[in-house]
């Protein structure tokens, strides 16, 4: 399984494990470029967002902000040129 196709799953996994994992696996990447590391930070805070959403009951908005958070992880992957 791939970097992307592995933080994909963690995106429904929901869990503070998950954006942990995913902020390793992304950490290979980091420092490549501003752009990248930017992206990468703007991934990770939609991400913890989402997860605090479901942690504290605010389900109604996890379909936004999950769809937003694989936007930004799509971004990441043009940036990386995967």
């Amino acid at each position: 399984m791939d970097t992307f196709t592995r933080i994909d799953t963690l995106i429904e996994m929901n869990s503070r494990d998950g954006v942990d994992e995913a902020k390793s696996l992304l950490s290979r990447f980091k420092g490549k470029s501003e752009a990248l590391s930017n992206a990468i930070d703007e991934f990770l805070l939609d991400f913890i967002t989402l997860v605090f959403l479901i942690e504290s009951g605010e389900e109604g908005f996890q379909t936004s902000i999950r769809k937003l958070a694989r936007t930004r992880l799509s971004k990441i992957k043009l940036l990386v040129g995967s």
